[in-house]
Formats: structure tokens, sequence, C-alpha cells
């Protein structure tokens, strides 16, 4: 390709150039009518009641458009004979152009050949250099080369001499493992002849010896732990005693309860002896309207302004006397009136009944207990056990108890509870068939009571044997409470002769040494002399002595009778 023709293709560049940037401004002249065209519609959609001014404005603007477009198009225009014009002076000038390329051409040919010589000279030297630094680097790394052989060299023969000494000591090794084993065998046989020796010596093997050796250390150390034994049990049965002793006395004396024990009030005193008649009423009509309506037996005898009401039901019988006082103080008396003051006594009884239940346990410390239970309690505060009353019998026999667990670091709010629930089934002996120590734990049981405070309860008179702490001491403290003089109707003579008339029926059998009546008379224990009685005639004694007290004697509850037979051997070790 000549130069002409390469003036005649810049020109045609150009050319093209100049009519794609007229195109490129008239499409944008084009673009940017279309998009304030766009504007002005939305704008005029957008404010169509608007305003007039707007819409004229937006006309204006798009006359500017359409100028702006005429202006491109001539511009266009122009551009395009513009570049016809170019073209022709291209075409012209191209042609010098070329002539002027030629002759530098051939300077800038002569200009290269010249630089490619001078460059090759500099390549040849900078090669001769570079290998001279190669072939000096070369003998650098031989010389290494060389040097780490000699060290390997060195190294290989001090691995050689190594070799060597390890296997010398391989060899003195052997050699010493060699004597030492027959040293080893030497001194066996030597323990062997020295064994045998000691055995004909000793007339002993050595499995004998060991034997007798064991046997006899046996022997001492069991006899040594038989005398330690007997000493910690001699110890403990003592601490145990006088701990015991203290912490009944001292729960006792804590306890300020009354001397005397009130009794239910059975007889009904009158203003005179004309309200009698009154309440027999026409032929006997009142008082049979009373006993029938209350369910207890009214007595009218010839005490000077008092009846006597008589009835099993203690808490039915206090509804009778309320009933009959109010009707004697009111003075209607017959048989619609007795209905109606009934109603009212028997409520009267329950409220106050449920007040003595809440004063017990809150005297008592017990905040939750089912309701049924706690209407239980209230009743027994009608009931009496031998002239004691059993509700306050229940609540001194929880201080006890909570007083006795506080001393022996036991759980006192449980503990009290056993002991105060342990007398429940009295409020219902009188319905249900059986002791009341079942029925209270039943009771116990069916509302939810725990089940150490049921087996107290049932355990308390020993129908069950009790096996828990809290079992123990809630007898312990029902022992206490019931059988402390003048807690119960019975005189202090009477309760001292009793006494003693219950040691004199035990003493007065064969074989008998001493007798001690304990816990207030409901125990007894009886020591015998082993050489006169045997285990079998102490049996006997005791079902003979629970007898013949049976037949002479009345008391309250059960009394125990417990023969002792002890044997003694006593050694001096001087």
């Amino acid at each position: 390709m000549t130069a002409l023709d390469w003036v005649l293709v810049v020109a045609i560049v150009v050319l093209g150039a100049l009519v794609v940037a007229g195109l490129v401004l008239g499409a944008r002249a084009l673009r940017q009518m279309r998009s304030d065209r766009a504007d002005a519609q939305e704008r005029q959609d957008q404010a169509v009641g608007a305003a007039q001014a707007k819409v004229a404005d937006a006309n204006a603007k798009a006359a500017s458009v359409r100028a702006e477009v005429a202006a491109a198009k001539a511009e266009a225009t122009a551009a395009r004979a513009e570049a016809r014009r170019v073209l022709e002076d291209a075409h012209s000038e191209a042609d010098t152009i070329l002539e002027r390329a030629h002759r530098q051409a051939e300077a800038d040919a002569e200009q290269v050949r010249s630089a490619a010589r001078r460059s090759g000279e500099r390549e040849v030297a900078l090669l001769n250099a570079t290998a001279k630094e190669q072939a000096a680097e070369v003998e650098r790394r031989a010389a290494r080369i060389d040097e780490r052989e000699r060290l390997h060299g060195d190294e290989v023969e001090r691995l050689v001499e190594r070799e060597r000494r390890l296997a010398a000591q391989d060899a003195d090794l052997v050699g010493r493992e060699n004597a030492l084993t027959t040293r080893e065998s030497e001194l066996a046989d030597a323990e062997k002849q020295k064994r045998r020796e000691l055995e004909r010596i000793a007339k002993l093997t050595a499995d004998a010896a060991r034997a007798e050796l064991v046997e006899n250390i046996e022997a001492q150390a069991k006899r040594e732990a038989a005398i330690m034994v007997r000493d910690i049990e001699t110890e403990a049965k003592s601490t145990a005693d006088n701990r015991a002793r203290r912490i009944v006395v001292d729960a006792i004396q804590r306890i300020a309860s009354e001397q005397t024990a009130e009794s239910v009030v059975s007889v009904l005193h009158l203003p005179s002896d004309e309200m009698k008649g009154r309440i027999i009423g026409r032929e006997g009509r009142n008082i049979r309207a009373f006993e029938s309506v209350t369910g207890v037996n009214l007595i009218i005898d010839d005490t000077p302004e008092a009846v006597l009401l008589s009835c099993f039901d203690p808490v039915r019988r206090e509804v009778g006397r309320l009933t009959l006082e109010k009707l004697v103080l009111d003075g209607r008396i017959h048989p619609h009136r007795i209905e109606e003051v009934y109603d009212s006594a028997k409520n009267e009884v329950e409220v106050l009944c449920d007040r003595a239940a809440e004063e017990a346990l809150v005297d008592v410390g017990i905040t939750d207990i089912h309701p049924e239970l706690a209407k239980l309690l209230g009743r027994l505060r009608y009931r009496t056990s031998y002239g004691q009353n059993v509700l306050k019998h229940l609540v001194e026999t929880a201080h006890i108890a909570g007083i006795m667990a506080a001393e022996l670091g036991l759980d006192v709010p449980s503990m009290k509870r056993a002991a105060f629930l342990h007398d429940i089934g009295k409020a219902l002996t009188h319905e249900v068939e059986g002791s009341h120590a079942l029925i209270g734990a039943d009771l116990a049981r069916k509302y939810g009571e725990s089940e150490d405070v049921v087996h107290a309860i049932e355990a308390h008179h020993n129908e069950v044997p009790p096996q828990t702490i809290e079992a123990v001491l809630t007898q312990a403290a029902d022992a206490c409470s019931g059988g402390r003089p003048g807690a119960r109707r019975e005189s202090l003579e009477a309760y001292v002769k009793r006494l003693e008339r219950i040691e004199e029926i035990a003493a007065g059998k064969v074989g008998v040494e001493k007798v001690f009546a304990m816990q207030a008379g409901r125990e007894i224990r009886v020591m015998v002399r082993p050489d006169d009685i045997d285990d079998i005639g102490a049996a006997v004694l005791a079902r003979d002595v629970a007898k013949q007290i049976e037949e002479e004697l009345t008391y309250p509850g059960q009394i125990r009778v417990t023969v002792v037979r002890e044997s003694r051997v006593t050694e001096l070790a001087r």
C-alpha cells in the first residue's frame, strides 16, 4: 500500500468520524427532544387542571426543541459538506504526505539499521559478561560440593568408629548379663539351701510358719477388736442413758401444763326443782322429745336443782347440755322448741369445736392440715381419756416431742405433727371398729399425711412395731403426758399403791432378784438370777406376771413386762 492510499484511508476515517459525530449530535438532540416531550407530557398529565401558564411554557419548550432539531439538521448538512471538502483536501495533501513519508521512511530505516547494529554489539558484550559470571558461579559450586564430600567422608569415618565402639560395648554387656545370670542362679540355690536349713532347724515349712503367724496375728486382732467393741458399747450405753434422761427431764420441765385436766360437765344445775316438771312435760312428752332429738339420756332423780345427762358420745352430750341449758333459760319447753334450740346448739358446738381446733393448731405451730382432720380434732375438745382432755393431751404431747426432737437434732415440725395427730383416731372410736391407733393411721393416710406421721400414729401403742425415730419419740412423749401424776383421773396415793403392788407381784416369784416399775407404771423390768431360771423359765415368768397383773389390778392402757436374764463373766488382768 502506497502513501497515497494511507492518506485516503486517513481522510475517509476522519470524514466518517465527522459523520458519526453529526449523527451522534442529532441522535442526542432527538433523545433530548423526546425526553423533554415526555417530561412535558407527564407534567401536563399531572397538572391538567392546575394552571394554563404551565401549558404555555411547555409549548414554548417544545418549539425550542424543534428549533434545536432544525439547527442540528443544518449542522449535519454543513458537516457533510465540510467532510467532502476535507476529503478533497486530503487527496491533495495525501500525495505530499506520501512523498514526504517515503523519504522519512528511508531515513528511519537507516537509523533503525544503525541502532540494531549498536544494540547487537551491546547484547554480545552482555552475553560475554554473563557467561563469565556463570563460569565463576559453577566453579564456586564445585568447590562447595568438594567441601561437602570431604565433610561427609569424615562423618562416615566417625560413624564407623562409633559402630566399632558400640559392638564392643554390646559384647561387654552380653558378658556381664551372662555373669549376672550365673550369679542369680547361685543366689537362688543359696536361698533354697538357706530355707531348707531354716525349715530343718525350725521343723516347720514356710507355708506352715506363714499360716501360724497369720493365725496368731488374727487371734490378737480379734481380741483387741472385742475389747474395743466392749468399751465402745459400754461408753455408748452410758452416754445414751444419760442423754435420754436429760432430754426427757428437760422436756417435761419446759412444759407448763395443768396438773389436773378438766372433765366434760354432764350435770346441769336448775334454778329450781319446779323446772324438772317442765322438763318432763305432760306425760313425759318433753323428755321423750329431748332424748329423741338429741340422742342423750336425761336422768332426773332426787338430786336437788340438778339433772344428769348421759351419753357415750361427748360431742352429742355437749350439744344436749347446751340445748337443755338454753331451754331452761328461755322457759319455753315443748317438742317444736326443743328441735329449734337443738339446731342452734349443734351449730354452736361445731363453731366451738372448729375454734378449739384452730387454737390448738396455732399453739402447736401447724398451719397446713386437711380441713376434715381439723374438724375431727375439734371434736376431741369434748373427749376425755381417764379424765384427761384429749385435745389438751395432744397439744402437750406435741410440745414434749418437739423439745425432744430439738435436743436430738431431728426435724421438729415433723415430730410435732406426728405427736399432735397420734390420738386423732379417738374422735371416731365409737363410730369405727378397731384400735384408735390404727383408725387414726387410716385417717392420716386418707387425708394425705406423710408415711412417717402415719407410722408414728399406728405404732404409738405397739399395735405395729415402731420402725422410725418419730414413732419412738411419739411413744415417749405420749407416756410423759399421760403417765405423769395428776394428768389423769387417779389420785397420787392410788398411783403409788398401784406401782408398789406391781413390784410386789413380780418380786413374789421364784428366782427374781430385783424389780423396777418404770415409765409411770406402764413398764416393769424383772431381773432374775440366771442360775435359777433359764430362757424358757424367763418366758414363763413374764407371762405369769402379766396374767396376775391383769387379774388383780385396774390401770389405763397397757403394762409391758420385761424379764432380764443376764450372765456376766469377769476376769482381772494383773
